[in-house]
């Protein structure tokens, strides 16, 4: 019988979704919806001090907006519910108090000062830095004398002084831990809130978690939590842990990189079938390193956790921008419309008398050429504005010698065309070029810089057509007087 697979992605709100967190969702999704599982979001917000709605709610909206739908959690709730740490405390602390019952945890007294001593000490000596154990065999006189000023405790794990905790990683194979070097460490804080690892532990059980995904940081982690399953009876979960991702740089992923809130890409006009693809190559590969994929079912379709790779995925956002641009293309009319309509109205560019066909073959002109959503507003201001500048490049070109002449001679032509249309615009220019025994380039390139303020842009002649006789004669007759 194949198990029944039940994955989580637990975040932690003290800030926004970022790159490593969503691809970290994205796996766990892709897994759990290849092997027909459930996939689980949980909040871990334990560290009050950090932890906010505002980060909460950004972490369900681009999870929504990725379209990473969870089957249990905040929003949906579930029959392991609450899905936020916070209001699981009882658990923990019962929890807690089994293994102080059963002596595999013990109140700890040091302070914060003193533990910091210990461990300027430790490093001079050249030893472990982690806790020494100061608390760990207190006879029930020493806690009580500690207990009476009424001295902060948090409850600590009696961690195995010998033997190696083992993790049999589904990506990295077998890693094993010296049990001496992990310390005791702390599961429940003063303040009766779980650490991290022991908060872990009783939920992922609790709520049946199979596989554990989760990335590489965490793996220092593992061990302890290992160590905790075992002493509370359960039984453990598969775990995997994903290679970090780094910049083109091999180095840690920065802000310059990459290291930003998902909220910076659905701005600049990423689409999220494009990010997710994206995301999904971060680490994973098809046999045939297959890049793009046309839908999301397909990439769940191909998903294994066999195809996941231990070395460090390499984040590069010029990569990420010709696979949008990619996924831009397969746009049909009226979907690029309306997603980059957003964008021309921030840029003020909508007059509002514009026709909903004329706007769709502008956006359609430049659709080829966009790769993020947001560009739009750059590349084709031109349509829209009534007055342009020329950019350096494009005032080079008006300037050059007999420019202005063989602009006059095209605009002439033009004075009595009908229709003005796109084949019969080319056809002139090739009469002229013709002619006047020029290169097509003499007179294509003065036009476009002419009309568009720049050297670089769609089809002259789709974009001529787009613009109108009015506009573009007076564009022409800007051009043809322009002295530079």
């Amino acid at each position: 019988m194949t198990e029944k697979v039940r994955v989580r992605f637990a975040p932690s709100p003290t800030g926004f979704l970022h790159i490593g967190g969503a691809r970290t969702a994205l796996f766990n999704w892709l897994f759990a919806r290849h092997r027909g599982g459930e996939f689980i979001l949980r909040i871990e917000d334990t560290d009050e001090s950090r932890s906010t709605r505002i980060a909460v709610d950004n972490i369900l909206e681009n999870l929504h907006w990725l379209g990473l739908n969870w089957d249990e959690g905040p929003e949906k709730g579930g029959r392991f519910g609450p899905y936020f740490q916070m209001k699981r405390l009882d658990t923990y602390r019962g929890y807690s108090d089994e293994l102080l019952r059963e002596e595999q945890a013990y109140f700890c007294y040091c302070t914060a000062e003193e533990l910091a001593e210990r461990r300027k000490e430790a490093l001079k000596r050249g030893s472990p830095p982690g806790y020494d154990g100061r608390c760990r065999e207190l006879s029930s006189q020493q806690r009580e004398n500690l207990e009476s000023p009424g001295r902060e405790r948090v409850v600590r794990f009696k961690t195995p002084r010998e033997g190696v905790t083992q993790v049999n990683d589904l990506i990295r194979g077998r890693v094993e831990f010296e049990n001496a070097l992990l310390d005791d460490f702390v599961i429940m804080k003063s303040s009766g809130t779980p650490t991290f690892n022991f908060a872990n532990v009783v939920d992922d059980h609790l709520m049946e978690i199979s596989h554990v995904i989760r990335g590489d940081e965490h793996l220092s982690n593992t061990p302890r939590q290992i160590l905790l399953y075992q002493a509370l009876g359960f039984s453990l979960p598969s775990f995997g842990h994903l290679s970090m991702i780094l910049g083109t740089d091999r180095a840690k992923l920065s802000k310059r990189e990459g290291a930003i809130s998902l909220d910076w890409y659905r701005e600049e006009g990423y689409l999220s079938q494009a990010l997710v693809n994206y995301l999904a190559l971060l680490g994973w590969a098809t046999p045939d390193s297959q890049e793009l994929f046309s839908s999301v079912n397909e990439i769940i379709s191909k998903f294994s956790l066999k195809g996941i790779g231990k070395t460090a995925a390499i984040f590069d956002l010029k990569k990420l921008d010709w696979m949008n641009g990619q996924h831009i293309k397969r746009l049909s009319p009226d979907e690029i419309t309306e997603l980059v309509r957003p964008y021309l109205e921030k840029s003020n560019l909508l007059r509002g008398d514009e026709s909903e066909e004329w706007l769709k073959k502008v956006v359609v002109l430049e659709q080829d050429r966009i790769k993020t959503l947001s560009q739009i507003a750059e590349y084709s201001d031109f349509f829209f504005l009534r007055e342009i500048e020329y950019d350096e490049k494009a005032g080079k070109v008006l300037r050059k010698k007999g420019a202005s002449c063989l602009l006059q001679i095209y605009r002439d032509r033009l004075k009595d065309l009908e229709p003005f249309t796109i084949e019969r615009l080319e056809e002139v220019a090739r009469e002229i070029i013709a002619e006047e025994k020029i290169r097509g380039g003499d007179l294509i390139h003065p036009t476009r810089a002419a009309l568009t303020g720049r050297t670089v842009g769609p089809g002259l002649f789709e974009l001529m057509a787009l613009l109108g006789k009015e506009m573009t004669f007076l564009r022409l007759d800007k051009a043809i007087k322009w002295k530079g």
